[in-house]
C-alpha cells in the first residue's frame, strides 16, 4: 500500500519490481480479507492530515495482523523516517520500520534479494499509458513550513543517462505521457555541475520514441530557468502546463516562509510565464493560516488569486511541523479560521475554473483517454494532470475506444471542474 505523493509511489513501484524478480507474488492496494505473508505500507509524513492517515492505516493493519491474515507487517517511507524510534516503541506489533533510503533493507526483510542491476525498472501501478518519472531526491530549500529536507535529505540529482534509460523502459512498455517529478524539478543538475539542467534533460526525453506528452511538476519559483519557457513553447511534446507552488503573495509571509521571493517578483514571474507560453495552464498551491497571517495579508492573497485567474489551485491549511523553523512560531490562527479561509479561496477558484471551462465550449481539444467509467470515456487535456486536475467526459457511442489513445473532442458542456465533449476524430 502506497500513501502520499507520486514520489512515494515511484519508490513503491521500484520496491515491487525488486520483489517480483525474486518471484514474490505482489498485490498492490490489496484486500484485507486475503492472507499475506507480508504487508508493506509506504507512508507519508509531510503534514498533520497525511501523518494521521498513515497512522490510521497502520493501526487498521495491526488489527488485520492480529486476526491472522497478515504474518508480518512492515512500515516504510516518510513517517517511518521521521518517527522510527517513537513508532517502534508505541507499535511493537509492527515487524520493522524502514526509512526512505533503506530499499535494500526492506527488500531483504520481505524475503527478497536486492539487485542493483534493476536500477530504473519498476512495477508500474498507474495506467499503462502514463507514468511518473522522478529525477531527483531530497531538497536543498529551507522553507520554514516544510520538513522534507529533514526527512529526505539534501537534493541529489539522478544521473541524466539513468533517467533517460528509465524513460526508455517506460516508453517500451507503452507509456505515452511522462510526468516529471522531484521535490524541486527546476533545481535539477545544480549538484552535478553547478548548472540547472532541466531544459537539457527535457530535450533528451523529447527524443524518445513513443513519448507524446511530457508534463512538468513541482517547479520552484525562485531561480526558475527562463530557457525552459521557450523550450516548452516550441516543443510539440512538452505540455502547456506548469506546476509551480507559490504558497503566498504577502511580502512578510513570504519572507517568514523563507521562499526567497517578494510578492512583486512572484507577479513578474507569472507574467513572464504567460507571455512566453500563450494559453499555458498554471497549477499552484497556497497555504492559509500561516503563523501571524493577518486578515489584511489574507485579503492580499485573495485578491491575487482573483486577479491571476490560475487554471488550477490547491489550498492547504498551515500545519506546524517538528524540525521546521516555523514550528517555533506561535500557531495563532484558529483551526476554524484556517478552514474558513481555505474554503473562501476555493470558492473563488471554483468560479474562476467555471468561467475558464465555459470559454472552452465549442473548441476542439486533444485529449488522452484514461479510462472507461459508466456511460463515459474519461480523458484529460494537456492542461490537466491525472488525479488532481479536471477531466473530460465523453459519452460513449458504438465505437470502442482504447484507454491510452489520443482523441480530438468537441467540447459541448462545462462545469467548474469537468468538461463534456464528443469525439470528432481518432
Amino acid at each position: 500500500m502506497s500513501l502520499g505523493c507520486a514520489k512515494n509511489l515511484v519508490d513503491s513501484e521500484k520496491l515491487m519490481k525488486q520483489l517480483e524478480r525474486d518471484n514474490v507474488s505482489i498485490h498492490f492496494d490489496p484486500s484485507d480479507s486475503a492472507h499475506y505473508d507480508a504487508f508493506i505500507i509506504n507512508t507519508c509524513g509531510f503534514i498533520g492530515d497525511a501523518k494521521q492517515e498513515s497512522i490510521d492505516h497502520i493501526l487498521r493493519l495491526i488489527e488485520v495482523k492480529k486476526s491472522g491474515r497478515i504474518d508480518k507487517l512492515f512500515v516504510m517511507g516518510c513517517l517511518s523516517q521521521r518517527y522510527k524510534t517513537q513508532l517502534g516503541e508505541e507499535l511493537p506489533e509492527v515487524d520493522g520500520f524502514y526509512g526512505v533510503n533503506e530499499m535494500e533493507e526492506i527488500v531483504k526483510a520481505a524475503g527478497g534479494d536486492y539487485k542493483s542491476s534493476l536500477l530504473g525498472e519498476r512495477h508500474q501501478t498507474t495506467p499503462p499509458h502514463y507514468a511518473y518519472l522522478k529525477i531527483a531526491e531530497g531538497c536543498d530549500r529551507s522553507c520554514s513550513f516544510c520538513a522534507i529536507p529533514s526527512i529526505r535529505g539534501n537534493h541529489i540529482s539522478r544521473p541524466r543517462m539513468e533517467i533517460i534509460e528509465e524513460a526508455r523502459h517506460l516508453a517500451a512498455s507503452g507509456v505515452k505521457e511522462l510526468l516529471i517529478i522531484s521535490q524541486d524539478t527546476t533545481y535539477y543538475g545544480i549538484d552535478l555541475n553547478g548548472h540547472r539542467q532541466l531544459p537539457a534533460l527535457i530535450a533528451d526525453l523529447e527524443k524518445i520514441d513513443g513519448i507524446e506528452w511530457i508534463r512538468i511538476h513541482y517547479t520552484y519559483p525562485l531561480g526558475f530557468p527562463q530557457e525552459l519557457l521557450s523550450q516548452m513553447n516550441e516543443s510539440p511534446k512538452v505540455c502547456n502546463y506548469i506546476d509551480i507552488p507559490l504558497q503566498h503573495i504577502s511580502d512578510r509571509i513570504l519572507k517568514s516562509m523563507k521562499r526567497g521571493l517578494t510578492g512583486k517578483k512572484t507577479r513578474t514571474l507569472i507574467e513572464k510565464i504567460r507571455l512566453a507560453i500563450p494559453g499555458i495552464a498554471i497549477r499552484t498551491t497556497f497555504i492559509v493560516g500561516y503563523p501571524g497571517e493577518t486578515r489584511k495579508e489574507f485579503e492580499e492573497l485573495r485578491q491575487f488569486i482573483q486577479e491571476s485567474r490560475f487554471e488550477r489551485v490547491g489550498v492547504f491549511t498551515y500545519s506546524p511541523e517538528e524540525d521546521t523553523s516555523a514550528y517555533e512560531l506561535m500557531d495563532d490562527v484558529p483551526e476554524s479560521e484556517k478552514q474558513r479561509r481555505a474554503g473562501e479561496l476555493m470558492a473563488i477558484q471554483e468560479q474562476i475554473s467555471l468561467e475558464l471551462n465555459l470559454a472552452k465550449v465549442g473548441q476542439q481539444l486533444k485529449i488522452i483517454i484514461d479510462r472507461e467509467e459508466g456511460e463515459f470515456w474519461i480523458g484529460r487535456t494537456e492542461s490537466d494532470s491525472p488525479e488532481i486536475d479536471n477531466e473530460v467526459l465523453v459519452r460513449k457511442n458504438r465505437k470502442k475506444i482504447k484507454p491510452g489513445t489520443f482523441q480530438t473532442v468537441l467540447i459541448t458542456e462545462a462545469t467548474s471542474f469537468d468538461l463534456y465533449g464528443e469525439i470528432i476524430t481518432s
